[in-house]
């Protein structure tokens, strides 16, 4: 999670539902674009249509595919149905249900007073990365940011107890914004960030624009930094 010098903040778009917009991610930068198959979400959408948007995104950018709390029959239908690169959990799922698919995943986890990183990357060890989020009733895209004091930045979370745990990936999520996206970068030096609803026009509908500046102030806080 430390960064240095020639440190680059990779950029996941999320909640994408139409061509225009997936081109657009790519086209500004994005290392990554997710796609909601959680139907309750105003972003969800279909494994065809996950399968049609995916199918445009080239071999060396990443395509994701958000669930909450899925019976393993759906994800696996989505996975036989589209390409899919990387899970993406935002429920109460277990590390031996998120592990057992074959696939690598990104474990979401809400952050919130009391919030400890070490003990969520013990309890997630075979996660890719961990996507800090804010809490909300709907499982992310609140547009709310949450309190980034709660990441420790510069410490090392390993310890001589658990000289197995290694700090994890963190994906940085929840009301990230071109406006506040190099600071979020200079407060917790994340792996990545993860953008959804602070490149939308209204929500669930993105804006190209919007995207492109999202993608240019991450590339700006890398180069100050």
């Amino acid at each position: 999670m430390t960064g240095h010098a020639t440190h680059r903040t990779r950029i996941k778009i999320c909640g994408l539902r139409s061509a225009e917009h997936v081109d657009a991610a790519l086209d500004a930068g994005a290392d990554a674009v997710g796609f909601v198959l959680y139907p309750p979400s105003p972003r969800a959408v279909t494994i065809d249509e996950c399968a049609s948007l995916a199918a445009r995104v080239p071999a060396m950018a990443t395509t994701v595919a958000l669930f909450v709390n899925p019976t393993r029959t759906e994800v696996e239908a989505a996975l036989h149905g589209a390409r899919i690169d990387l899970l993406q959990f935002h429920g109460s799922e277990s590390e031996s249900f998120c592990a057992g698919f074959g696939r690598p995943y990104m474990k979401a986890l809400a952050v919130a007073a009391g919030f400890d990183l070490l003990e969520s990357a013990q309890h997630y060890r075979t996660a890719a990365a961990l996507l800090l989020d804010t809490p909300s009733a709907s499982h992310g895209g609140s547009g709310q940011t949450f309190d980034w004091t709660l990441i420790p930045c510069h410490e090392p979370i390993t310890t001589t107890s658990t000289p197995d745990v290694h700090a994890p990936r963190v994906v940085l999520s929840g009301g990230l914004t071109a406006a506040n996206v190099a600071t979020a970068i200079d407060a917790v030096r994340p792996w990545a960030v993860d953008v959804s609803s602070g490149v939308e026009v209204t929500r669930g509908v993105k804006s190209s624009m919007l995207i492109r500046s999202f993608c240019d102030a991450v590339r700006d806080a890398d180069r100050r930094r």
